[in-house]
């Protein structure tokens, strides 16, 4: 912190002494601030339930998850349980197929988004506005309305039940689109005007300030599209018919209708499911809430 000035050069007091001023100040009670926090407090308790609630049941035996009135504890933690679903379905196959399906749509995605954005938000041509606006209009089109176009068109394009049909229509996403435009609308003129001084065209400006300056954004579209791949079950429910190109959520899908008398190892299968994408959210929840923050409404 600068206050004051000595011989020209602003004085500068220590964090230190700035925090410890702030301990000395009087504490002041604030019963708007408690019922925020109260209430905060019971909406975590009731979103993180079903996940507690979740693992201590896949530990449980069948006879204790199905007791009445409900155990909230295991007797006994049954760690077998894991196995015991893990070794009834091909889950390390569903696995393997998601993480390929989804790697391939984080890419595709990231590198669409990012080059129909730039177009978009820094090159001037005629009818722009006209087509950025329709291209937003899609984005009021249920999924459902074009479920069956879609289905008809992998089938004449002879693609049903292969990893293309699961990948090719959703490399490219109108959401993630806008968010990258609204970013690289948000850095600042000066930087492009440097660059177009430079000599830079249009590749050596996406690469060299556009780019370095989306790496927040980058992840939170990268974020979004792994959970929606990897959270899809309708698509990949009528496009595949073999056991052996199933994404995770439709594996799942197929236990629960098989299994569907071991609550247990339901909730095992449901909990290692899940497990990945809150492992990857923590990881990337710092690029990820940066990415949101960057990302301004202007234009």
């Amino acid at each position: 912190m600068r206050v004051g000035t000595l011989r020209g050069r602003p004085e500068e007091i220590p964090h230190a002494a700035v925090a410890d001023a702030a301990r000395r100040l009087p504490f002041r009670f604030r019963p708007g601030r408690v019922v925020i926090y109260l209430v905060l407090t019971v909406g975590a308790i009731f979103c993180a339930f079903p996940f507690v609630w979740m693992v201590l049941s896949s530990l449980m035996t069948r006879e204790e998850v199905n007791a009445f009135p409900p155990t909230l504890w295991p007797g006994e933690f049954r760690w077998s349980n894991y196995s015991e679903a893990w070794n009834s379905a091909p889950f390390a196959r569903y696995f393997l197929n998601t993480f390929f399906i989804a790697g391939v749509i984080v890419v595709g995605v990231a590198i669409t988004s990012l080059l129909a954005a730039y177009v978009f938000a820094r090159i001037d041509f005629p009818g722009r506005g006209a087509v950025f606006a329709m291209l937003l209009a899609t984005l009021m089109i249920p999924f459902e309305a074009t479920l069956v176009p879609n289905f008809i068109m992998i089938r004449n394009l002879q693609i049903y039940n292969t990893y293309y049909a699961l990948i090719i229509p959703w490399i490219a996403s109108v959401f993630s689109i806008f968010l990258m435009r609204q970013s690289i609308l948000s850095i600042p003129e000066e930087l492009f005007e440097a660059a177009t001084l430079d000599g830079c065209g249009h590749v050596r400006i996406l690469r060299h300030v556009v780019l370095p300056l989306m790496r927040g954004p980058i992840a939170a579209v990268s974020v979004f599209s792994f959970l929606a791949s990897w959270n899809s079950l309708l698509w990949p429910l009528i496009i595949t018919s073999s056991e052996g190109i199933r994404p995770i959520q439709l594996g799942l899908s197929v236990f629960v209708h098989a299994d569907a008398n071991e609550p247990q190892l339901l909730m095992a299968a449901s909990a290692f499911t899940i497990a990945p994408l809150l492992a990857i959210y923590f990881l990337a929840q710092r690029q990820f809430l940066e990415g949101i923050a960057s990302t301004g409404l202007k234009g």
